[in-house]
């Protein structure tokens, strides 16, 4: 964003005079706006939308989180007085630091290889295959991105920050323990329409919203991603693939 010169208080700016000053797109103050982030300060007879003085302030606070790589999601929060900025700041060095480790981790296989490079004629391939290794460490989160709108994604990285080990170790515990029981009961041919079998999809749903935090684009993100499941990377596609009776019984328990 572009220093402000010292205008004249009380100017009114219509939205491409105030993008211009600000240094950011006209899109991007609409997207704001749909967001709650950064309302107008109010309209002009014809409807457009009319900024002043104090609302680059607000935009440079945006500026400066959204720096910091905090989601818009989250800053919307954040300036809403939702959650301590400190502990947003905190988490955030966090995920910053982690992702310092995965490049730093990277760079040096790939100094690794220089070095075998420089002492050998034949290159040492398992080199080549741990740098391939690391970099797919840090692309693994990046793969999904495309099945999600750009609201969505802010959402996903949102609740991102706040996914700590420890509930990753519970949710997966709670979907390992639910796929046993749907497979049970597929293999017992429980009916779908059963009150056992509703029992399962409300509980199936239930691990979904924690995901989606009950948010329907992400939902759509979700649904788009699941049916090109065969175009993930191929680690993830046997990590999370589930028998496709288990996924046809509980489709039909929840249409039930």
């Amino acid at each position: 964003m572009t220093q402000r010169q010292a205008r004249p208080s009380g100017v009114v700016y219509k939205v491409q005079e105030f993008a211009k000053l600000a240094g950011v797109t006209v899109r991007t103050l609409h997207h704001y706006d749909r967001l709650g982030l950064l309302k107008p300060s109010g309209r002009s007879d014809a409807g457009y939308r009319l900024y002043r003085d104090r609302d680059a302030g607000r935009l440079e606070q945006i500026v400066v989180l959204k720096f910091l790589g905090l989601p818009l999601t989250e800053i919307a929060r954040l300036l809403r007085r939702e959650r301590p900025l400190a502990d947003v700041l905190r988490r955030q060095q966090i995920v910053l630091a982690e992702k310092r480790q995965q490049l730093d981790a990277a760079i040096r296989a790939i100094g690794r290889a220089e070095q075998s490079l420089a002492s050998r004629r034949d290159p040492d391939w398992a080199l080549f295959v741990q740098i391939v290794k690391e970099i797919e460490m840090q692309n693994s989160t990046e793969w999904s991105k495309k099945y999600y709108s750009p609201a969505a994604q802010q959402t996903v990285e949102a609740r991102q920050t706040q996914w700590t080990p420890e509930l990753q170790e519970r949710v997966t515990r709670e979907w390992n323990a639910l796929l046993a029981d749907v497979g049970a009961a597929v293999e017992a041919r429980e009916p779908a329409t059963s009150a056992r079998a509703k029992a399962l999809a409300a509980r199936w749903r239930a691990l979904l919203q924690d995901f989606t935090g009950g948010d329907a684009e992400v939902q759509q993100g979700l649904n788009k991603m699941w049916a090109d499941k065969e175009n993930w990377p191929a680690d993830l596609r046997g990590r999370f693939r589930i028998d496709p009776q288990i996924q046809d019984f509980i489709t039909e328990a929840m249409r039930g």
